[in-house]
């Protein structure tokens, strides 16, 4: 199990190298992000609602292929944040993706490719 916490959201995020079963939305309280690249590794996930970066609500790494559920633990939020992905450099050290906008309670799934990073 792979726990994330923030203080806007507070997000429960279980890896899986297996799909989803059932989608969701952040509007239903989860959503489902995906490693999919072949060589990579996710060593950091935060989000910005506006007042500052979050910790790296990751408790470990995200493995090419694997997937996490993310569940909101609190009703309350901003749907509208910035999020960013650290990825595991060859030295061990994390190599921060340019930061991304999402609507947090639109989001069904959040997809990590090798040159992209996506959300549906």
């Amino acid at each position: 199990m792979k726990l994330l916490k923030s203080a806007a959201f507070g997000l429960a995020v279980l890896a899986s190298a297996t799909a989803a079963v059932a989608q969701g939305t952040g509007s239903q309280g989860y959503f489902q992000i995906y490693n999919n690249t072949e060589d990579n590794v996710v060593v950091g996930f935060y989000t910005n609602d506006g007042n500052g970066w979050s910790d790296n609500w990751l408790s470990g790494p995200l493995g090419p292929g694997e997937s996490a559920r993310a569940e909101f633990e609190a009703d309350t939020g901003h749907c509208a944040q910035t999020f960013q992905v650290g990825w595991l450099a060859d030295d061990d050290t994390e190599v921060m993706d340019d930061p991304i906008d999402i609507d947090i309670c639109e989001a069904s799934n959040v997809y990590m490719d090798d040159n992209e990073i996506y959300y549906d």
